[in-house]
């Protein structure tokens, strides 16, 4: 299959053979698995002090019964103070907490790496689709070809004048407008910080982002990931298929040269 490759300048360069991986089935099931579990691998552990809410004098009577009282543990002392108030136990105020979480939880999701392999050859491929990537919200109508390659100049390129250019000179543009239509949020998360809530616009995939990752980092929502890190966390923010990229001609054959068995099973029954 070939699609037509752009300049950084929006005019048509030529024609570029997609690998096979653009030819994996997608697989909205296997996209979401793998984009849980690899979350999970950035989750912090977690605990409490083992004797939180139980540094106090506190006892229940004894015997605990026929006293007229309920066996409840009781704070000691000669007076004042939180005298003959319940504590230490779970039910009571400041006292412990009944199932705590505990640093030994397991958190971290492993995924299989077939699977894993599977879920990132179908978020690549699913990146060719006009349909797909419309239907997460991005706005590609005046986008002819997918998915969208530009000539490996974009990855020299160091300045944000000159990204705001391409995106234009590609019709990305309105794509990266549309954020600007958010609403700051109102609630809970205005009071703890997060009134602004960036979106995800156009990920640029390249085999060299050190230039171009400086220029788009003043461009909210717009992203570059090396091509040798690219993860399904990048292609389907949310786990939500899927996610406008561009791609540099460096970065599809070193797209080419993925491995996997689903590929091998593919290229025998052609």
């Amino acid at each position: 299959m070939n699609t037509a490759s752009y300049t950084i300048t929006g005019e048509k360069d030529s024609t570029v053979e997609l690998p096979l991986v653009f030819a994996t089935p997608f697989r909205r099931d296997l996209i979401h698995k793998a984009f849980t579990n690899l979350t999970s691998h950035k989750f912090q552990r977690q605990g409490r002090k083992p004797n939180a809410g139980m540094d106090v004098v506190a006892d229940s009577n004894d015997p605990p019964t026929g006293q007229g009282v309920s066996r409840i543990a009781r704070m000691q002392g000669g007076g004042g103070g939180r005298q003959g108030q319940g504590a230490e136990v779970a039910s009571t105020r400041g006292g412990r907490q009944a199932h705590p979480p505990i640093v030994d939880r397991v958190i971290y999701k492993k995924l299989n790496k077939k699977e894993n392999k599977l879920a990132l050859c179908s978020a690549i491929a699913a990146t060719a689709s006009k349909e797909l990537v419309e239907s997460r919200g991005h706005k590609v109508k005046d986008i002819e070809s997918f998915p969208i390659i530009v000539s490996d100049d974009i990855e020299s390129v160091s300045k944000t004048s000159k990204v705001i250019e391409i995106l234009d000179s590609l019709k990305l543009a309105q794509d990266v407008a549309r954020l600007s239509s958010r609403k700051p949020r109102s609630g809970q998360s205005r009071l703890r910080g997060r009134a602004k809530k960036v979106g995800k616009s156009v990920l640029f995939v390249t085999t060299d982002s050190t230039n171009l990752a400086k220029a788009v980092g003043a461009i909210p929502g717009v992203e570059v990931q090396n091509v040798k890190s690219l993860s399904v966390l990048d292609l389907a923010p949310g786990s939500d298929p899927i996610r406008l990229v561009v791609y540099s001609k460096s970065a599809i054959k070193e797209i080419a040269q993925i491995r996997s068995t689903h590929l091998e099973i593919m290229v025998r029954t052609q």
